[in-house]
């Protein structure tokens, strides 16, 4: 905001932080015209920020609850990722919409859904995941830079993680990263699950498993060559969200793998993933819903075995 004056703010309690504190203190320094409070309509606020980006501004939108997109997915999905093709290139809407999704806090099904995959199914939307502080730093300013929709996934689990965040440093909408090097599995794993995976390699290397950990950082576009390049040489994968395997990101990248390198496997993937059933409320089932290492670490004892 401070290098860009046509960087706005808008949503619902942006002026006082949001559910999660993530815009405190911004209208402090840049006032009320740039960091806008809103009525509640998510239609209505997501349809704003689409004008004004068609008319030049740039627009950071915050959709309280990935759970409420619902409510916005007309002007999301029909109008911002449609106009550059639909205007055979004339028109661009340089919007970031800033959403968080994930269970784990007690908040209930209507706010704790993992809803990424209908996004990463949408041609004209960048979809983002970033796992680290760093990476919410350097994606959200590549998306502020981008000439076109992006969608920046964060985790309300990972707000309380700290890290080291190098000053106005881009993290490429589209790169994947190697977050652990390995040679007889490869987990791909988005968000929150990223830190599960790191940990589920530590406890698997007291076995003498070495688990490589790649994080997409984007689902949309996926870095496809990264994560055949590492399949490739591990020649087992397991892939891991937060979302229901049922219809889940994980699917793409069996598939891209299944379709690309299957002749490279030594044993078929293995997907990690929440049940088919809504968020529980009740702290006990909600622990059971959520996955983590264990699940991560079953999964590669799995393929292992095959």
């Amino acid at each position: 905001m401070r290098r860009d004056g046509g960087v706005v703010v808008i949503g619902e309690d942006v002026a006082e932080g949001g559910p999660y504190g993530a815009t405190r203190d911004l209208v402090a320094e840049f006032g009320d015209r740039r960091v806008i409070d809103t009525p509640i309509s998510e239609a209505a606020v997501t349809g704003v920020a689409v004008g004004a980006a068609l008319s030049g501004w740039r627009p950071v939108v915050e959709i309280m609850f990935i759970d409420f997109i619902t409510l916005a997915l007309d002007q999301l999905v029909n109008h911002a990722a449609k106009a550059r093709y639909m205007s055979g290139g004339q028109l661009r809407v340089p919007l970031v919409l800033r959403t968080q999704g994930g269970a784990g806090v007690r908040s209930g099904a209507q706010h704790s859904q993992s809803l990424e995959a209908w996004l990463a199914h949408v041609p004209g939307l960048a979809v983002v995941m970033p796992a680290t502080p760093a990476d919410a730093a350097g994606l959200l300013r590549a998306a502020i830079r981008a000439d076109d929709p992006v969608v920046v996934v964060e985790n309300k689990a990972l707000y309380y993680e700290k890290g080291e965040v190098a000053d106005g440093a881009l993290v490429p909408i589209g790169a994947a990263v190697t977050r652990r090097d390995g040679r007889d599995v490869t987990v791909v794993a988005t968000s929150r699950l990223v830190g599960e995976a790191l940990a589920a390699a530590d406890e698997l290397a007291a076995e003498g498993v070495s688990v490589e950990v790649i994080d997409p950082r984007t689902i949309n576009p996926l870095d496809r060559e990264t994560i055949l390049r590492s399949v490739s040489r591990t020649t087992r994968l397991v892939v891991a969200h937060e979302a229901a395997t049922i219809g889940g990101f994980g699917a793409e990248v069996a598939a891209m793998v299944a379709e690309e390198a299957i002749d490279r496997l030594a044993a078929p993937i293995v997907r990690v993933g929440a049940p088919f059933t809504p968020v529980p409320a009740s702290p006990v089932l909600e622990d059971a819903y959520l996955v983590g290492r264990r699940e991560i670490a079953d999964a590669v004892r799995r393929v292992l075995r095959w």
